[in-house]
């Protein structure tokens, strides 16, 4: 199921245009808090799908009930462009475990390329909910890949995907290759897709634009 999180009138709007603009993207640390802020706007969308149960809370006056999770998610991410989206999401989700992937793209001399994973850090998903950041879904090929790698790890029994932006094509493609039990949670979605898998008008490199030029 594909949730378009800017699609009803809301303050993540202002966020995405900020990512977007190029009179803003200068400002380093404004591009990671917008994204640490999709983050936080999508944890809290995600946590009114998670199990809940009554705790007792003891207050200096008495006994309140809660309903609270009745368990912790894992949350993880791409590197390295996912990290703010990744802490936005622990800013609400903040007992849960976490994991780390490290994918990127692989490019060919015929102007091809295909991903490749080379750092897996998570604890084991059988049977637990795990939420992936990843800010670009262009293709859709980084987040399918990183999905069945950390199958290795354990199945989680659902799984929530958060992205900033993506493409009509990735959102496509995760839909096709990602079994039904798995929810993505998206900023905005453009039409466009060039040759060379960038979204248009999208915003740029996410993690240049977070944290600086890479060789």
């Amino acid at each position: 199921m594909v949730h378009l999180l800017s699609q009803n009138h809301s303050i993540i709007n202002q966020f995405i245009a900020e990512l977007r603009d190029i009179s803003v993207q200068n400002d380093r640390m404004r591009f990671r808090r917008n994204l640490e802020r999709i983050g936080e706007i999508a944890a809290l969308e995600i946590s009114r799908k998670l199990p809940y149960a009554l705790r007792e809370v003891t207050t200096p006056l008495g006994v309140a009930p809660v309903m609270v999770p009745s368990e912790q998610p894992v949350v993880g991410t791409i590197l390295r462009a996912g990290l703010p989206l990744h802490q936005g999401i622990l800013n609400y989700f903040d007992h849960a475990d976490n994991a780390f992937i490290s994918a990127y793209r692989k490019h060919h001399k015929d102007g091809s390329f295909e991903i490749s994973l080379e750092y897996v850090s998570t604890p084991s998903l059988d049977g637990r909910i795990l939420i992936l950041a990843d800010p670009m879904l262009a293709t859709g090929a980084s987040i399918v890949t990183t999905y069945k790698a950390i199958l290795e790890r354990g199945k989680p029994k659902h799984t929530h995907i958060v992205a900033a932006l993506g493409s009509t094509s990735g959102v496509e493609y995760v839909k096709r290759h990602m079994p039904e039990e798995v929810d993505l949670w998206i900023g905005a979605i453009d039409e466009e897709l060039t040759a060379q898998s960038y979204i248009v008008p999208g915003l740029g490199d996410a993690g240049d634009l977070a944290y600086g030029e890479k060789l």
